[in-house]
């Protein structure tokens, strides 16, 4: 794990864990990757409509 790794925890009920996990595991991804790979997009999606976010 590099210095940039941060940790998340996540509060979510456990049917809807269970879920996600079933589609992660369909994609082919871990829960983690996959709520990465969704968080990029979403991210993504938030810059088109309006502006990039940067941080200084």
């Amino acid at each position: 794990m590099t210095t940039d790794t941060a940790k998340f925890t996540l509060r979510i009920d456990a049917e809807l864990l269970k879920k996600f996990r079933y589609t992660a595991d369909y994609n082919g991804r871990s829960a983690n990757r996959e709520l990465e790979v969704l968080m990029k997009k979403h991210i993504a999606e938030f810059e088109t409509e309006h502006e990039r976010i940067i941080f200084q």
